[in-house]
């Protein structure tokens, strides 16, 4: 399977999209939402999307993996946000203006402070030397993942960079249908982007692990194939997302054979996420960790965990004992 695209940049939705004046079912604190016309994107036609290859969107936190002091390393994401003043500054221009088009940043004053190992993403574009940000303000971008760094301990959990190891959910090489938990060298994820899951990012909709044992895995963007997608319709998308058992993901990305990405959520359809029962909780999953752990390795270390049941199958990712098997 070819590798699929690398999520850099906020992915666009396959449709057009407009705001509505209502309280957003996506975030608590947002006053209005954005919803999916049945127009499709242009952009999306331009691509092609009606070939490209749809996979189920994963409802975690993007990382990414690169060189750093010379090693591959998984980078956090990180954007780049304006200050509070310059935030207010470009919410009343927004307002009054109702565009955000034509608003002027100070570049040197108008962003918070970023860690001096922050990189920015794949084609922010640049101006006399610094990233320009896009049309919310943000700039995205990357920090490393250290281990001495509480802000990243979920990140941290999920790669030993002494074995230069990372704990990854994909599909099984020979099996579609199966799932599989593995340890796969850094150097073999270079330059790809994959998706945090688990106890403690975005609410847990897949269930794993628990308070006791938090368990986390990256998952590589692209690497969940939907076997039988529905058209790009709105009407057929809206009725896969509700009757389906395939549906009952957050999204589905196509990726287009010119490496475009679009997208679209079940909130832009008017959708309820997550929903009790996932898709990606129907699915077996084998365990293949077979690392030698650290004697000094503490019980809740995930390589230590997940070797401790080294070949065992399950029933869903949600199922999995984190104590060792007798």
């Amino acid at each position: 399977m070819r590798r699929l695209g690398s999520v850099q940049q906020k992915i666009p939705c396959v449709f057009l999209t407009e705001v509505r004046n209502e309280p957003s079912r996506k975030r608590d604190c947002q006053q209005f939402q954005v919803v999916a016309t049945e127009s499709v994107n242009p952009a999306a036609l331009e691509s092609d999307v009606h070939c490209a290859a749809a996979t189920e969107k994963i409802d975690g936190t993007c990382c990414y993996v690169t060189t750093y002091r010379g090693e591959p390393y998984l980078w956090a994401r990180l954007d780049r946000k304006p200050t509070k003043q310059a935030d207010k500054r470009f919410k009343k221009y927004q307002y009054s203006q109702k565009t955000c088009k034509g608003f002027v940043w100070n570049v040197d004053e108008d962003f918070r402070e970023v860690p001096e190992s922050w990189i920015a993403a794949h084609r922010v574009q640049h101006e006399n030397g610094h990233p320009v940000p896009d049309e919310h303000g943000h700039t995205p971008g990357w920090v490393p993942v250290d281990h001495t760094n509480k802000q990243y301990c979920w990140h941290a959990s999920v790669v030993n960079y002494d074995a230069g190891v990372a704990l990854v959910l994909k599909t099984h090489r020979e099996d579609e249908g199966l799932l599989e938990i593995v340890s796969v060298p850094l150097a073999d994820l270079m330059e790809q982007t994959l998706e945090l899951i688990g106890t403690n990012v975005n609410g847990n909709p897949y269930g794993l692990g628990s308070k006791k044992h938090p368990v986390h895995v990256l998952v590589p963007h692209g690497v969940l194939r939907i076997r039988n997608p529905p058209p790009v319709e709105f009407q057929q998308l809206y009725s896969w997302f509700q009757e389906r058992q395939e549906g009952r993901v957050e999204g589905i990305v196509w990726h287009c054979d010119d490496g475009t990405l679009v997208k679209i959520h079940r909130h832009h359809l008017g959708l309820k996420w997550p929903v009790g029962d996932t898709f990606l909780n129907t699915r077996p999953v084998v365990v293949h960790v077979d690392e030698t752990p650290d004697p000094d390795a503490s019980e809740k270390d995930l390589f230590k965990s997940f070797s401790s049941i080294n070949g065992k199958l399950f029933s869903c990712i949600r199922d999995i004992p984190f104590e060792p098997i007798p």
